[in-house]
């Protein structure tokens, strides 16, 4: 039986569907080709699981099957990062109509007139309702997550989504207080000595068992795809502490290691779909992984670094966090591509 999830990155001749310069929708930061990298051998893999092939890309195929359905990327801006990976898949059947953006650029949807399809990034960092947290007067970099209220920017939307995809966790590291019923239970990273840290593991199991529980009261009908976490590769310090990702080839399988926190992260958000979908079956909804963990962990190659800030004069700030497009990115909606064939049968 095959196992899309397991395998290995192997060589791979051809190449990207699209380039950098062929699809006019890629953000500047994750435009790697056009600002900042010369090297490109990181396009040259294709992800091929152990006991069957991952077929490339079929615009043609999967706007025929979204025909006339509105899918969602609800998460943070890797979500976002997704969405505009297919995207670019997509021009290469139809050119989309960009329809609405918010003054944040954090929420936009796409139309494609042809095939009736709908695009949608609904931003939610925690999936649950979160406020910066301010101490005198003063942001503190976390955030207060309201664990048992949902984030209203992408639930106001949920009873026109067809296909949604979930994912986030990265935001779950900061220095964020936890509440329950307006009350403070805990938090993750605070370093607080008078509240108890729970860590950013207890926080995205109930932000995820939330988010399920949400949607199967509210909709039938609807399928929900769990993305899983994707690490960063960060070398040697973090975002704005000198960290840097300038590794030019993917690691090996042997080479990467299937635990830590990214791999604990992941084992809860598939631990919680599975959760929901004895119930959730039972009214009509689809819940469904598709877990990059594995073979993005191999992938610290992919990422935009360094140079596309240095042009614009931000220096001292490497992205190893999200992922050049195109690039490693692309194998996430080949792999939706496959899960949809199987939905929809």
């Amino acid at each position: 039986m095959c196992d899309l999830f397991d395998g290995r990155w192997v060589p791979d001749k051809d190449g990207p569907l699209y380039s950098n310069f062929s699809c006019p929708t890629i953000p500047f930061s994750v435009n790697c080709l056009l600002h900042g990298r010369d090297n490109r051998d990181f396009l040259y893999w294709r992800w091929k699981p152990e006991r069957c092939q991952l077929s490339r890309f079929d615009s043609k195929a999967f706007l025929s099957i979204v025909q006339g359905k509105t899918m969602a990327f609800i998460g943070d801006s890797l979500a976002r990062n997704q969405m505009e990976s297919l995207l670019c898949l997509l021009s290469m059947e139809e050119a989309p109509r960009n329809v609405y953006k918010d003054a944040e650029d954090k929420f936009k949807t796409w139309h494609f007139p042809h095939h009736n399809f709908t695009l949608m990034a609904l931003r939610s960092n925690f999936l649950v309702h979160a406020t910066e947290r301010v101490v005198n007067g003063s942001f503190t970099g976390g955030f207060n997550l309201h664990l048992d209220k949902l984030d209203g920017n992408w639930t106001k939307n949920i009873s026109i989504i067809d296909h949604a995809i979930i994912s986030g966790a990265q935001w779950f590291r900061k220095p964020n207080y936890l509440y329950e019923g307006g009350n403070l239970i805990g938090c993750a990273f605070c370093g607080d000595p008078n509240v108890r840290d729970f860590g950013a593991s207890f926080a995205i199991r109930r932000a995820f068992e939330a988010a399920f529980n949400y949607i199967n009261e509210e909709r039938k009908g609807v399928v929900v795809f769990l993305r899983t976490i994707s690490s960063s590769h960060f070398e040697h310090g973090t975002w704005k502490s000198g960290g840097f990702c300038n590794r030019t080839r993917g690691l090996s399988r042997e080479e990467v290691d299937d635990g830590g926190g990214d791999w604990d992260y992941r084992n809860i958000q598939v631990e919680e779909i599975e959760r929901a979908k004895g119930y959730g079956e039972s009214r009509g909804n689809k819940f469904k992984v598709i877990d990059v963990t594995r073979a993005m962990l191999m992938r610290p190659d992919g990422h935009p670094g360094g140079g596309i800030w240095e042009e614009v004069g931000i220096k001292g700030y490497n992205d190893c966090l999200h992922w050049c497009i195109p690039g490693p990115i692309d194998t996430w909606n080949e792999l939706l591509l496959q899960m949809l064939y199987k939905t929809s049968t």
